[in-house]
């Protein structure tokens, strides 16, 4: 098949492009680089830098790049901070390029389309683990803004006959030999963790040590980059043969912030000096995904469920990597 893939040149969307070029197809990469690196585009896909808030050039695509088969759609701002800083930019921007993307594809005659989403959409679950099913209340603009798209594509399916697929990420982490986290500035715990033990920054400080969990830090749920890109690749034939589908991605088993801080020293063999601070605003206690939808549905097996897994493929690439894309 022939995949346009944007925001190729991010964190996952860059992994998704060797997986699927790896499972014998062609890529076609579209990123604006803003967020994203040059240098993490597969050397076999073709490369576009565009972006997609301009519908002539997310047009242009589709005409300059014949015989798409599918969409998998990563481009996106993704800080929930800053969307609660900055709503417009994610209300607005997020969604605009989300539906110049869709229209555009359909108008192309593409009948698929794969969108990254979030597990921001939950923000008062009705249980834990969550299903795909669970009430939707997003936690930030950011969350509303994937929200507002995984309904553009409802109505397109309806109208148009579109099929898609919605994958829920919880926390997207890990790292493969060439393609890993880098992010300006990053907030992410498993990398500042691994700056520490870089000697990049002096201690890691947690957000919160009093919650009604096993050590009173926060619990999220982690999965590999590389189980979620082969997700959006099951999805593909998923929803051709069963119809459009909504699912959450996680391993089902979290782990607390202070957990993966100890994995972290395990892994480095570095001290991470860590410090408890106050609670972060509207972080909730627990965040675990039920992915046995997908399991049964598709399945989908993470390759690499255990945190140390996960932190060990991280460190791996944050060591061959210390200034991220800008060393090889």
């Amino acid at each position: 098949m022939k995949i346009l893939v944007t925001g190729g040149a991010g964190y996952i969307g860059s992994v998704a492009t060797a997986e699927l070029i790896a499972a014998g197809h062609d890529v076609v990469v579209v990123d604006n680089l803003y967020q994203g690196h040059r240098e993490a585009v597969h050397s076999d896909a073709q490369f576009v830098q565009a972006d997609l808030a301009d519908m002539d050039a997310v047009k242009s695509i589709f005409v300059q790049h014949t015989g798409i088969d599918a969409v998998m759609h990563f481009a996106s701002y993704t800080l929930v901070g800053e969307s609660m800083q900055n709503p417009a930019k994610y209300l607005r921007d997020n969604t605009v390029a989300g539906v110049n993307l869709i229209d555009a594809a359909v108008a192309a005659g593409v009948g698929r389309v794969i969108v990254s989403s979030t597990a921001n959409l939950f923000e008062k679950p009705d249980s834990m683990p969550i299903e795909p099913d669970n009430t939707i209340v997003p936690g930030s603009p950011y969350g509303e803004s994937k929200y507002i798209l995984e309904r553009t594509l409802h109505w397109y399916e309806r109208i148009h006959g579109l099929k898609y697929a919605c994958l829920r990420y919880f926390n997207a982490a890990g790292g493969t030999p060439n393609r890993g986290e880098d992010h300006t500035p990053e907030l992410h715990l498993i990398p500042v963790v691994l700056q520490v033990a870089l000697g990049q920054r002096e201690s890691i400080t947690l957000f919160g040590g009093d919650y009604p969990t096993r050590d009173g830090t926060c619990v999220r749920d982690y999965v590999h980059i590389v189980d979620l890109a082969q997700a959006h690749i099951l999805a593909l034939d998923g929803i051709a043969r069963l119809g459009s589908r909504k699912y959450n991605l996680g391993n089902g088993d979290g782990f607390t912030n202070l957990e993966v801080v100890q994995a972290a020293r395990r892994i480095t063999g570095h001290a991470i000096p860590c410090t408890i601070g106050a609670r972060r605003p509207g972080d909730p206690a627990i965040l675990i995904a039920s992915a046995k939808k997908i399991r049964e549905e598709l399945g989908w097996e993470p390759r690499y469920p255990s945190i140390d897994q996960i932190i060990g493929s991280a460190w791996e690439w944050h060591q061959s990597h210390p200034n991220g894309y800008r060393t090889k």
